[in-house]
């Protein structure tokens, strides 16, 4: 049964605003539709057919994903093509294969001779055919080629002499921008990521191989940038819901917060001067992001039911199930948190903490329940049954 208000839900529990979800999304929309960029958004974070409908409003339906089971899941929602946004292995062949065969298109993305060899044969075998992009390293140092390797050229002739396979393009991820704040120093980025990227389509179209996507994308990065020239399409995804970090990078204000964690007070403890939650580390999870940037924050910042924050309040410790409350101003008075009082906290991260949730309670800016929306967790879930996937293609 759905609750009637946030008041009624059972903690902890995820909560989603509608409203700041949908504005957020059109904001994006909106500025990528400005700067003629394509916008693929990445779905890695909501992991939700409901926000990836409102994420997509407007224009193609292309979407980015970090695990084949969220492929599956969204294609079975309706959305058709698909940038599976994680290095693939020739093991993984199969899954994308079935994909493709139920009229998925999938891009795949490497940075490794050894694993274009191992799917071109897997293609072969299977008589069916991959699209794949090349990965661009733009400084984050996790993945990918550097713009200049050697190694692009005969990554792309491999690619592009093989009956099995079709280079799409490069793509890149300025991540190195979350670990910089201020608008300022993320747009030396955004200029890193373009450049690293396009640089990488130069020398390919120079070589004779076309390269018709050039993708980048991160949301601070998104946010930031002045100059798209030679991209063709962004793939931010945290900005649909953004967190304290996102806050702290200044990407965002924390009116921009659509996700919160709801919780009660199951306690007080006088010797040390907390309050205690049935929020901890399976709730909020042990991402302190949010406090390199900004103050006073913990494992997240405290509110009252609807959302309005206590000055100085924030989660200072967690255990499993436990969340200790501490003030930044000395011992908070116990009197204003009974025991069984409503909280809500701001996360530090907003895709860690939606991790160990199951569905979002869908709330308006009067504390209203409106809906509940499921979202995909895990790596290899079983594929959905019939009844789940008519609720897909209805939508909510």
């Amino acid at each position: 049964m759905t609750p009637e208000s946030v008041a009624d839900v059972l903690t902890p529990a995820l909560l989603l605003d509608r409203e700041i979800l949908e504005a957020n999304c059109r904001r994006m929309s909106a500025r990528m539709a400005e700067k003629g960029i394509s916008l693929r958004p990445h779905l890695k974070t909501a992991k939700s057919i409901d926000v990836a409908r409102r994420a997509t409003e407007g224009h193609s339906g292309a979407i980015t994903v970090s695990t084949l089971a969220e492929a599956r899941y969204f294609a079975l929602g309706g959305f058709s093509d698909i940038l599976y946004a994680v290095g693939m292995v020739p093991d993984k062949a199969a899954e994308v294969a079935s994909l493709q065969n139920q009229g998925t298109t999938m891009t795949l993305i490497t940075d490794s001779l050894a694993c274009v060899t191992g799917l071109a044969n897997k293609a072969g075998q299977m008589k069916c055919h991959f699209r794949l992009m090349i990965e661009i390293d733009c400084g984050g140092l996790r993945g990918g080629l550097d713009p200049e390797a050697p190694e692009l050229i005969t990554l792309a002739q491999a690619i592009a002499q093989s009956p099995y396979l079709t280079l799409a393009g490069v793509m890149t991820h300025g991540g190195h921008s979350y670990g910089v704040r201020g608008l300022e120093k993320v747009r030396d980025i955004a200029v890193e990521e373009r450049l690293a990227v396009t640089r990488a389509a130069q020398r390919l179209r120079a070589a004779g191989i076309p390269c018709p996507v050039v993708s980048a994308g991160s949301t601070p990065t998104a946010v930031a940038a002045d100059d798209f020239e030679g991209l063709t399409e962004m793939r931010p995804g945290v900005y649909m819901f953004n967190d304290l970090d996102q806050v702290g990078i200044e990407s965002c204000q924390v009116a921009d917060l659509a996700l919160s964690v709801i919780c009660s007070v199951i306690g007080h403890n006088p010797r040390s001067g907390r309050i205690l939650i049935d929020a901890g580390a399976l709730a909020l999870s042990k991402d302190t992001g949010g406090q390199r940037f900004l103050r006073d924050v913990g494992y997240g910042r405290v509110c009252d039911a609807r959302g309005r924050q206590f000055d100085g309040l924030f989660v200072s410790e967690v255990h499993q199930e436990h969340g200790l409350v501490a003030s930044a101003s000395g011992r908070p008075d116990f009197d204003r948190f009974p025991i069984g009082m409503k909280l809500r906290i701001l996360p530090n991260h907003a895709c860690i903490t939606a991790a160990g949730y199951g569905h979002y309670w869908v709330t308006n800016r009067r504390g209203e329940i409106e809906a509940r929306w499921d979202r995909l967790n895990g790596w290899w879930d079983a594929p959905l049954t019939g009844s789940e996937r008519v609720k897909l293609s209805a939508g909510s």
